[in-house]
């Protein structure tokens, strides 16, 4: 089984189609098909459901892209261990929140790239779920997440405390008012969206209006319009609620506060690119 196989194998797998992951890699479609049927061969298994819509993973597929994904990972790490001096270089992938991304991070990215200018930076935003994904499979070099970090795999440095409060439309009188609108959220696997979940049970709403929206300004030109509320950071739509746009209104003790928090594999390559920006972060400083 070479690298390169599996190179190919995780592409299609990541792209579920083989025009799609030809294009990726640069190959002709009728290479990557050869590869893949070598890979089936050799393993004398079926790897992917062949369907009208693309190809999708079969278990035996799922259990080896678990291993594409560490081998390739730490292949990748070992050209950057072996080829990493003392100085900041080279590409560094970070991932966030789309909040944290917004309104922490602009900052600190400034701030890194004056004093490491050598350094490629890279940012990919998503919920929580898809971030701890994306990092456990070596695709991202760390990332901020709006909850506390618990799986085995993953270390974690506290970056942020977030105040969160329920944004409405200027027109809503009060907090029940707000409760009444429909709810404006990401997709499944917001920590955000997850918090607000479990405060409507405990005040006993349980099938709110939902109404999903993938991008932060979506949402917050929906609440200024009146179409909904949102639970989300006060430190995003302090701008907004100061121009009148947005009005917003405190919950409870025990939701307000979230954590947003730096997570890498504790198994990673800590290149200097990487230690470099850890040392910037306000959780790293503060210890």
């Amino acid at each position: 089984m070479e690298s390169s196989d599996l190179r190919v194998f995780q592409m299609v797998a990541r792209e579920g189609s083989v025009t799609k992951a030809a294009g990726r890699l640069g190959y002709v479609q009728s290479n990557i098909t050869a590869r893949i049927q070598q890979l089936e061969s050799e393993l004398q298994t079926v790897l992917f459901a062949r369907h009208n819509r693309g190809m999708s993973l079969t278990s035996s597929g799922k259990t080896l892209l678990t291993y594409a994904d560490k081998i390739i990972g730490l292949l990748d790490e070992a050209v950057v261990a072996l080829s990493s001096s003392g100085e900041p270089s080279g590409p560094l992938l970070i991932g966030s929140t789309q909040t944290a991304a917004a309104v922490r991070l602009p900052k600190l990215f400034a701030s890194y790239y004056a004093q490491h200018s050598n350094v490629q930076l890279s940012l990919t935003t998503g919920h929580t779920q898809f971030l701890v994904e994306k990092v456990l499979h070596y695709e991202l070099d760390g990332a901020f997440i709006g909850c506390s970090c618990t799986h085995p795999d993953l270390q974690s440095i506290q970056a942020y405390e977030e105040e969160l409060v329920v944004a409405a439309g200027p027109g809503v009188a009060s907090l029940q008012e707000a409760l009444t609108k429909p709810v404006l959220v990401f997709t499944t696997g917001c920590s955000y969206r997850d918090v607000l979940d479990q405060w409507l049970q405990s005040i006993g709403i349980t099938q709110p209006i939902m109404m999903e929206f993938g991008m932060l300004e979506a949402i917050i030109g929906g609440i200024s319009a009146g179409l909904g509320i949102s639970l989300m950071p006060k430190a995003v739509i302090q701008k907004h609620e100061a121009e009148g746009l947005i009005r917003t209104f405190a919950i409870p003790q025990h939701y307000r506060f979230i954590k947003t928090e730096f997570i890498m594999r504790k198994d990673a390559f800590i290149s200097s690119s990487l230690s470099a920006f850890v040392g910037m972060l306000p959780g790293a400083v503060e210890a």
